[in-house]
């Protein structure tokens, strides 16, 4: 990836970057949740973001 990015990139960059964490803590401690984990985390030498 080029050094000097667009606009485009790198707000799809922040975007991505902001989606690759864990849950929150306190999100697994509510009642009614079944959610367990993020089932969207992605690695960058797994997955490529394909930008």
């Amino acid at each position: 990836m080029p050094s000097q990015k667009s606009f485009i990139t790198k707000v799809k960059l922040g975007k991505a970057k902001k989606q690759n964490r864990p849950l929150p803590h306190w999100f697994r401690l509510k009642t009614d949740t079944k959610i367990r984990w993020n089932a969207k985390r992605r690695n960058w030498r797994h997955t490529k973001l394909n930008i």
